[in-house]
């Protein structure tokens, strides 16, 4: 009987291509984040001014603290007493607000921020050719509006209580009968409270609205100055003793009769 031929099992090794690694997700993830970034930046120039400030004040200050001012605690109505140097912070914080206003260029010389004993003071002076508010009209003007939208903003994130005064030049108000200077100085102080708690200002905060028509010159020397016409905004220090008079600090005189101009917040 003839020998079986031997049975040969042939296995066949299927090798599959080397391995090419993961730096194609690298290079795509570097793609997928430019183009993110490229419609962000699309998105952001297509923008209103708000929404631009708004993302650019995210990335400044993520924990949202940096306004927080005066308090060692987080949230607004503490009654940590505002030092002279945090106003002094807030008065630079509030000078930067100001400086994306339109027309600021223009505006900035009738806009004054002085630190006194009774808080931080923001002037909003006229000029001849009626800067914040039209000739005898109560309502701010457009500018004016937006001055003191910007502020209203920024304040409104603070504890601070707020007083308001509005004030005339010695010139008799000369629209309409049973109208002067003392109904004119307080219409425009209440309309810059109405607009500014429209707009950021708590209604807590308004501490005062005071008229003094042409009785705090300015430049008393000099009664009918478009600069004696203005509205004034004072930001008040908290736990502030009802002794303090409002008046400038020792270091800020003018020999003109108001306070001493600063640099900085022109």
């Amino acid at each position: 009987m003839a020998a079986k031929a031997p049975i040969i099992v042939i296995k066949k090794k299927i090798s599959h291509g080397g391995h090419h690694g993961g730096a194609w997700k690298v290079a795509y993830a570097d793609f997928v984040t430019a183009m993110m970034a490229l419609f962000i930046v699309l998105w952001l120039l297509s923008s209103s001014k708000e929404v631009q400030q708004a993302v650019g004040g995210y990335f400044r200050d993520p924990t949202g603290t940096s306004k927080q001012i005066g308090s060692a605690m987080e949230g607004v109505g503490e009654s940590s007493t505002v030092s002279k140097d945090n106003m002094a912070k807030l008065k630079d914080e509030l000078q930067e607000t100001i400086r994306q206003v339109p027309n600021f260029d223009t505006l900035k010389s009738n806009i004054e921020m002085t630190i006194t004993s009774e808080g931080l003071r923001i002037e909003l002076m006229e000029s001849a050719t009626s800067t914040f508010f039209d000739s005898g009209k109560p309502e701010p003007n457009k500018d004016g509006q937006d001055i003191l939208i910007a502020l209203a903003k920024e304040l409104g994130t603070l504890p601070n209580k707020i007083a308001i005064e509005g004030h005339t030049d010695s010139k008799p108000y000369s629209g309409k009968t049973n109208y002067s200077n003392w109904e004119l100085s307080v219409d425009r102080a209440n309309a810059a409270r109405r607009l500014m708690q429209q707009n950021g200002i708590r209604g807590d905060q308004i501490m005062q609205v005071r008229g003094y028509a042409d009785q705090h010159l300015r430049k008393t020397d000099d009664p009918l100055d478009p600069s004696n016409r203005r509205v004034s905004l004072i930001v008040q220090y908290l736990n502030k003793t009802k002794d303090d008079p409002d008046e400038p600090v020792k270091d800020e005189k003018n020999e003109g009769g108001g306070p001493k101009p600063n640099a900085g917040g022109k």
